[in-house]
């Protein structure tokens, strides 16, 4: 009997080997030699945007680029200063670029959607965008001083009025808010600590900001699946996590620093920029 369960264990092992081995080749679908990739988007005609940060802290060398339908990668806008969260509201492409909110048209002109003077409070680190369901609203996080002050999450109407959602003065917990998710029902909001590593969902009704798990370590991405799970990207250990209501799974590690993640069109891939390497990865689902 311990021969046969011996016997068994090995092929057990033999199996999930050889399971690791393919999916760990269909991830090598990537694109590669990206300047500092940050954030990433697929619309629904197949494109998927890329906010390419370039250098930190230099302004206009920033740029979006796209991987059109074919697969081929090209410029898509340039001149931007320090480009991250990216949303789509009809055919145009909002960024948060820096201390500023910049809207794309489909040709990849560029304008300033929302100036940092207009924001309650001058912006350190507008990090992640999330739109409404309804596309009325946009929401961009300020990931403060990325230690632990001046974090705060806005909401921007799409006449360009900001107003502060929460912010550290009101909620401690605020640290350094990044990732954001919006339910169905535009009426919870689902996000991500960078500093803290804690995952948060705040009701707007009641004000409640409720701790739904820990352990991300730097949190940058949250995205959705229609299989019920969150997935959710840790920058600082280069891992991508999935959520079940408190429940939190390893998908995958190893990546140098996993950014704001996407869900492919098809909703197949977790699309993964990896930012210390440059790289742009689609993460099987299985």
């Amino acid at each position: 009997m311990q021969k046969y369960f011996s016997k068994f264990a090995a092929f057990a092992a033999l199996s999930v080997a050889l399971s690791a081995t393919a999916v760990q080749a269909e991830e090598l679908k990537k694109v590669t030699g990206l300047k500092t990739p940050e954030s990433v988007i697929a619309d629904k005609k197949g494109h998927i945007f890329i906010s390419e940060i370039g250098e930190f802290g230099k302004d206009g060398d920033g740029q979006i680029s796209v991987v059109g339908k074919d697969g081929k990668l090209s410029v898509f806008a340039k001149g931007l200063d320090d480009p991250k969260g990216l949303a789509i509201i009809g055919d145009d492409l909002y960024v948060a670029d820096n201390h500023r909110i910049i809207k794309i048209t489909p040709n990849g002109k560029w304008q300033v959607f929302v100036a940092a003077s207009a924001f309650p409070e001058q912006p350190q680190f507008l990090n992640d965008l999330e739109r409404d369901l309804a596309g009325k609203y946009l929401y961009v996080s300020d990931s403060g001083d990325l230690k632990g002050k001046g974090g705060a999450i806005y909401r921007i109407s799409l006449d360009g009025k900001v107003t502060t959602v929460i912010n550290q003065a009101g909620d401690a917990r605020v640290q350094g808010p990044n990732g954001l998710l919006m339910d169905d029902t535009g009426e919870v909001l689902t996000y991500v600590d960078f500093v803290s590593g804690i995952l948060y969902t705040l009701n707007f009704k009641s004000g409640k900001l409720t701790d739904v798990a820990e352990g991300f370590g730097g949190g940058d991405g949250v995205v959705h699946h229609p299989n019920g799970l969150i997935y959710v990207s840790d920058w600082k250990n280069g891992k991508v996590f999935s959520v079940h209501h408190d429940q939190v799974k390893l998908i995958k590690d190893g990546f140098k620093a996993a950014a704001d993640i996407a869900l492919s069109a098809d909703g197949k891939y977790i699309l993964v920029p990896d930012m210390t390497a440059g790289e742009l990865i689609w993460l099987p689902l299985k």
